[in-house]
């Protein structure tokens, strides 16, 4: 089909409308033309990309060829797990919101309107993965937003989106989207060019592992699901891309020395949805399974977490199985009361006793362990 994009515009006959045309050599209209080629039923297709600078006719084209206006979602003012498919399977939603990068579970408890601009557009993607309309056109994709978290964000809704059944497109002032949501069409409207194109690779991210000590946990530590104590004799990891310190892992050692247990794995936000987290605890597991790690002995990783989406990918990872799984804490009642009983012994506590202790909840916490 043939796309044509006219919106007259008659220069008005008006002392400064006349100035400006006169000295810039307007005549007779400012008309906006856009005319091209676009068969976008020569292929099935999943993702398209509108692209283009301001007003060079992305949102005229997208109304001409897809339909109607662009209308923006409104959110009730609600916590974003309860405001997203309300009636759906709350697997559903937390794998959506983990699948777009928004693995942040502090986030999932805050309205839409308490969110950064970048965890909103994050959100806005995963109501869709749960929405799953057969047609959706995204006006200002990623416009708004940090570009880093931009190019995440679209790789990982991109991959996301193509595992179920509907289309999108996204219209974009920004080109640097397109290798990370891997379209498989562009209309460029700054050239006027419609092409196809074929899937690649998302572009590749280097990261470097280091083993390092706990001075980098501070700033990890805000973005971690459990508010929790430091690990015990732990050996720390932090993984750098372009010298950005973007995950965080300890190790230590179970007693007898025979297995190792890692825990405090968090993926800075502006990452999350890249894949870079179970990679980088792949990679440690490995290492600590070869025995190079301070005590040169190799050991297998635990890995233990409440975390729903790390779950799944873990039991869907095949160097992973899963040994363990509780759906609940434990007796609290029975753990203050050990707990009161040993200060007791200890002489630190008088009859009153110590009114710590452990369980009483719902979190359900699943173990695996590295079987590579």
């Amino acid at each position: 089909m043939r796309l044509a994009i006219h919106h007259p515009a008659p220069i008005p006959a008006t002392y400064r409308a006349a100035r400006v045309a006169s000295l810039f050599n307007i005549v007779d209209d400012a008309d906006f033309r856009l005319e091209l080629e676009v068969d976008l039923e020569a292929r099935p297709w999943q993702i398209g990309l509108i692209v283009g600078p301001s007003g060079s006719g992305k949102t005229s084209a997208a109304k001409t060829l897809f339909g109607g206006e662009s209308k923006e979602a409104r959110w009730p003012d609600a916590p974003l797990i309860e405001a997203i498919a309300p009636g759906g399977d709350f697997n559903q939603v937390t794998g959506a919101l983990a699948a777009v990068g928004l693995g942040s579970v502090p986030s999932w408890l805050r309205p839409f309107a308490h969110l950064s601009n970048g965890e909103q557009f994050r959100a806005g993607l995963a109501r869709l993965l749960c929405e799953r309309p057969a047609l959706a056109v995204v006006d200002e994709f990623t416009s708004t937003i940090d570009r880093r978290v931009a190019r995440i964000g679209a790789g990982a809704f991109a991959k996301a989106w193509r595992r179920g059944a509907g289309q999108f497109v996204g219209v974009t002032c920004h080109e640097d989207v397109t290798d990370w949501l891997q379209p498989d069409w562009v209309l460029d409207t700054r050239r006027g060019a419609f092409a196809w194109r074929c899937l690649r690779r998302a572009p590749r991210i280097q990261m470097d592992i280091r083993a390092t000590n706990g001075s980098f946990w501070p700033a990890f530590e805000p973005h971690h699901y459990l508010k929790l104590p430091r690990m015990v004799a732990a050996n720390y990891y932090v993984g750098f891309v372009d010298g950005a310190p973007v995950a965080h892992l300890c190790v230590s050692t179970r007693p007898g020395m025979k297995e190792a247990r890692g825990c405090r794995l968090v993926i800075m936000p502006e990452w999350q949805g890249a894949g870079l987290g179970l990679r980088f605890l792949n990679e440690v597991a490995a290492l600590w399974r070869r025995g190079v790690n301070r005590y040169q002995k190799p050991m297998p990783m635990l890995f233990h977490t409440s975390h729903p989406g790390l779950c799944e990918a873990l039991r869907r990872d095949p160097l992973w199985a899963q040994v363990s799984a509780s759906l609940h804490g434990d007796n609290r009642k029975r753990s203050e009361a050990t707990f009161k009983a040993s200060a007791l012994r200890k002489g630190t506590a008088d009859r009153s006793g110590s009114k710590g202790g452990h369980g009483g909840h719902f979190r359900a916490v699943q173990g695996f362990r590295y079987v590579e």
